[in-house]
């Protein structure tokens, strides 16, 4: 026989408690007992645990991804004004008004052209990594493909090919 034990709970509390033994095998002593079990053993906790370890484990693994993708902008942005610089020629002083009149016209054309591309969800560094990764089907048909899974023919010796 389980010791019996009186003790004093909340309005909402036995009401919780009478809620949940109205469910079938429960009554108001399972329920008790099972929630100090819980409690006592942390299980509660536990399972709490678990679930924010795995939101952490996918966040880890999105601020992995963008870690990567804001290196290869900055290498990207790098590579670009290295090569800018290198190509660009200095221009005498007298020609530098026209010079920056006709920048900031191709700078606003830039900037139509990126605000066009961001509404239309067209990524052109995407598109452009993707143009340069290239997978075996670039070089090979399907069928290749699936010749080269496929176990090679037994070949015959040289002795019995002479015998033939």
């Amino acid at each position: 026989m389980k010791p019996r034990i009186h003790p004093y709970v909340s309005s909402a509390n036995l009401a919780r408690v009478r809620a949940l033994a109205t469910r079938p095998d429960q009554n108001e002593s399972k329920v008790v007992d099972t929630a100090l079990t819980a409690f006592f053993t942390q299980q509660k906790d536990d399972d709490r645990d678990v679930s924010i370890l795995r939101r952490l484990d996918k966040l880890v693994g999105q601020f992995d991804r963008l870690e990567r993708q804001n290196m290869v902008l900055g290498e990207t942005l790098a590579l670009y004004v290295r090569y800018f610089l290198t190509v660009t020629p200095q221009l005498p002083s007298r020609q530098l008004d026209s010079a920056r009149a006709q920048g900031e016209l191709q700078f606003d054309a830039f900037i139509e052209q990126l605000g066009r591309e961001l509404q239309s969800g067209r990524r052109v560094l995407q598109r452009a990594v993707d143009e340069v990764m290239t997978d075996g089907s670039a070089f090979f048909t399907s069928a290749e493909l699936d010749r080269l899974h496929e176990p090679t023919p037994a070949r015959s010796s040289k002795k019995e090919r002479d015998d033939a």
